[in-house]
This record gives structure tokens, sequence and C-alpha cells, in this order.
């Protein structure tokens, strides 16, 4: 009975912890990659007459709104991240706990030789973030979790992004000139016009695009394993590699799907807002409407900048959190 006592207040440190080290990661991760999320939203979501390609577009930005142009819409995304990597990753690793000691009880066998023998598998290895049971999860339970933390998310994710969006595919160097003044006042228009439901466009295409995190978690315990077990590299390199090519691979089978969400959540939304005519009503019909206008390509429209910027702005943001991790007492 003491015994399980003092267990339960080191598990509440643990999940603590991943909720802390979530925030260091959502600052280097929008640190590293916003200017390449800018082009990728811009691509996605222009006529593809704008620009013949990422160069171009990149080009065309820095010269007529010089390279803050790059960063435009960073605000909501960097307090968006610090909260988004906090609940994303700190729910992660509260999931793999729970999957781990209520769902893959019969997996609780050591892991090879990547965590040493005797080590605590939540502070030594190349994933810190995990408490003894989780260390045990098999990969697919890690996607699992990925799904899970993943709808968590959403929740915050929707709004964010949907605000990012508008304000990145204003052009006009000249605020005047702007529907949206800045995040507040983007929020604070929709809001008026369309209320709650208005904010949070592009929910259900969030939550279906984050589905995909299964194949992002799974691959980064693959590789995690594979790199502590076949190389000798330290574990912030393990955790870079794996971050990075992980992340690759999350975008790969998830890109399609960003498209049509980035597409619902620039259409007009009409009304008060004056902005135009909504496009879509459904889903699909964005869907149908890529497809339409690119064939198969337009799902793949602006991809390069999105694969670019995913390796190195994972890579750096699992190098903090799991760095962070490993760190705190």
């Amino acid at each position: 009975m003491a015994a399980e006592q003092k267990q339960k207040p080191a598990e509440v440190v643990k999940n603590y912890k991943g909720f802390v080290a979530g925030v260091f990661s959502g600052i280097a991760k929008l640190s590293v990659g916003h200017p390449f999320d800018t082009i990728k939203v811009r691509l996605q979501t222009t006529d593809p007459s704008r620009f013949s390609g990422p160069l171009q577009c990149v080009v065309q930005t820095v010269r007529n709104e010089g390279v803050r142009g790059l960063y435009k819409g960073a605000t909501p995304p960097l307090v968006g991240w610090m909260f988004m990597d906090s609940i994303m990753l700190g729910s992660l690793t509260v999931y793999r706990r729970l999957l781990a000691e209520r769902v893959f009880q019969r997996h609780l066998t050591p892991h090879p030789p990547s965590v040493p023998l005797g080590a605590r598998p939540e502070t030594e290895g190349a994933i810190a973030a995990t408490s003894h049971a989780a260390a045990h999860l098999p990969s697919y339970g890690h996607g699992l979790a990925g799904v899970m933390a993943g709808s968590t998310v959403s929740f915050i994710a929707a709004p964010v992004e949907h605000v990012k969006a508008r304000l990145q595919i204003q052009y006009s160097a000249r605020k005047a000139e702007r529907l949206y003044s800045g995040p507040v006042d983007c929020v604070r228009k929709i809001y008026g016009a369309h209320g709650l439901p208005g904010v949070y466009k592009g929910f259900c295409a969030t939550l279906l695009f984050r589905s995909f995190f299964f194949f992002w978690w799974a691959s980064y315990d693959v590789l995690s394993r594979a790199l502590g077990d076949r190389t000798n590299l330290s574990a912030p390199a393990i955790n870079f590699w794996a971050g990075g090519l992980s992340a690759q691979v999350f975008w790969i089978t998830s890109y399609p799907s960003d498209v049509v969400k980035q597409r619902i959540m620039t259409d007009p939304m009409g009304g008060k807002l004056n902005d135009g005519t909504p496009r879509f009503k459904t889903w699909w019909q964005a869907a149908q409407s890529v497809y339409r206008e690119g064939g198969a390509k337009g799902y793949w429209r602006g991809f390069l900048p999105c694969f670019l910027r995913a390796f190195p702005a994972n890579a750096m943001a699992l190098v903090a959190f799991e760095g962070v991790m490993r760190a705190l007492p």
C-alpha cells in the first residue's frame, strides 16, 4: 500500500513534465518552420497562375513584403504552438502510459539494448517522455496514443490554424488594405459575424488531418529504437534524426488532407464579413474542388516547402522536448 502511494506522485510529476517540455517544443518548431509554412499555405490556397513554384513564391513574398512577410501570421501560432505542443506532447505522455498500463499489459517486456540495464526509461534513453510502462509500448500503441493526442489538441489547433491561414493569404504589404489587421482583429471580426462556429471553421477537417498522427508517432518509436540499437548516436542525435524523419513520414501520408483543410479554412465566410461568397459546405466539396482545379497533383501543391520544413522544424522540436524532459527534475 505504501509503495503504491509513493508511485502516484512520481507519475503526476512525469505528466507535468510532458506539458512543460511541450512549450519548448512549440517555440523551436515555430522559429524554424513558420517561413516554410507561409509558402506552403500560399501555394495551397492561391490560383496556380500566381506562383510557378515555391521559389517564385519566396522571391515575390520577400520582394513585395520583405522578410517579415515570411513570418506573416506568426503571432497566433507562436502562442498557439506553445499551448498546442504542450497539450499534444503532454497528453501524448499520458495516453502512452494509460495504453501501456490498461490495454497493452502483455507487452510489458523490456526493449532491446537501446535502454541500458538499470536505467530509468523516463529519464534515460532516446525517448525520455515515457513512464516505465510506456517504455514497453509497441509501436502501434505509440501510434494510437498519437491519434488520441491529435484529437485532444485539435480543440486548440483548429481556431489557431484557421486564424493563421486567413492572415497568411493577405497579400497586401499595407495594413490598411487588409481585411484583418492582426490575429486579435481576425478573431474579433469572425466571432462577431459568425460566432464560435465561425472561429472553429474547419474543425472536422482538423480532426481528420490529425488522425494521421498515428504514422508520425509509430514511426518515431520505430526509428528511435532502430537508431538506439544499431548506432552509437547520443540521445539528442537520435531525437533529431528520428524526429525529423518521422515528421516526413507523417506529411507524406497526411498532406492531401491538409490541402483540403486549408481550402476550407480560407474559404470566404460571407455574411457580415463581406469577404466573398462561401464555396464549400462540406469537406467532400472542398476535396472535389481541389481535384477539379489541379487533378491528382492538386492534392500535393505546396508539398515541397512543407516537406523541407518538416525535417528541421520537428527535429529541433523533439530535441528540445526530449532534452527538457531529461533535464527536468
